[in-house]
């Protein structure tokens, strides 16, 4: 065998050492019925040339998927990317949300791709996402803050009136004391 490289990969015929080495280790030898790589560890090499009689192609991939489907009518939160929601969306800052609004299905385009009726300020963007960029929206009348009224002056302020007390405290420094009071 060696001779055999020597004659076809000439001066650099001690790269395809290994090459020999795998070819024998995995050949099949008669005298022992089975190759030598299969009679020292009991089993076959598994090489990218033997994967497919294995079955284990697939071992690995999706341990985590997940079969995520929507119907028509539920609503669902899109997610954003830090850079694209700045320059699509305007939503700036690392403390932004990664998911924004609430938005309805239109039409499910096939088991991967859902559209969605996004309003007039997000005409600039494609309304079909893909299903890993949804997140689904559980509707609860908890999240729904109702506004106070608010009182404002010409000058835009507004006063604000303390209810209650909740607790007092007088700090002591070296040369002064500072009153510390919670209000609710």
């Amino acid at each position: 065998m060696v001779r055999g490289c020597v004659i076809d990969f000439g001066k650099n015929w001690e790269k395809s050492i290994p090459l020999l080495e795998f070819a024998y280790n995995n050949g099949y030898q008669f005298s022992i019925q089975m190759a030598p790589f299969e009679a020292l560890y009991g089993r076959r090499c598994t090489t990218p040339l033997c994967w497919s009689e294995l079955g284990e192609n697939k071992a690995y991939a999706d341990t985590k998927r997940r079969d995520i489907q929507y119907e028509v009518v539920d609503k669902v939160f899109v997610k954003v990317s830090p850079w694209k929601k700045v320059l699509r969306f305007g939503k700036k800052g690392k403390l932004s949300p990664r998911y924004i609004c609430p938005f309805e299905i239109l039409k499910i385009i096939g088991p991967m791709a859902y559209q969605l009726t996004l309003p007039l300020e997000f005409d600039k963007i494609h309304n079909v996402f893909h299903v890993l960029m949804l997140r689904r929206y559980r509707s609860d009348p908890s999240h729904i803050l109702e506004p106070e009224e608010v009182e404002l002056n010409h000058d835009l302020s507004y006063e604000e009136e303390p209810i209650q007390i909740l607790d007092r405290e007088i700090k002591r420094l070296r040369n002064k004391n500072i009153a510390l009071v919670k209000v609710l």
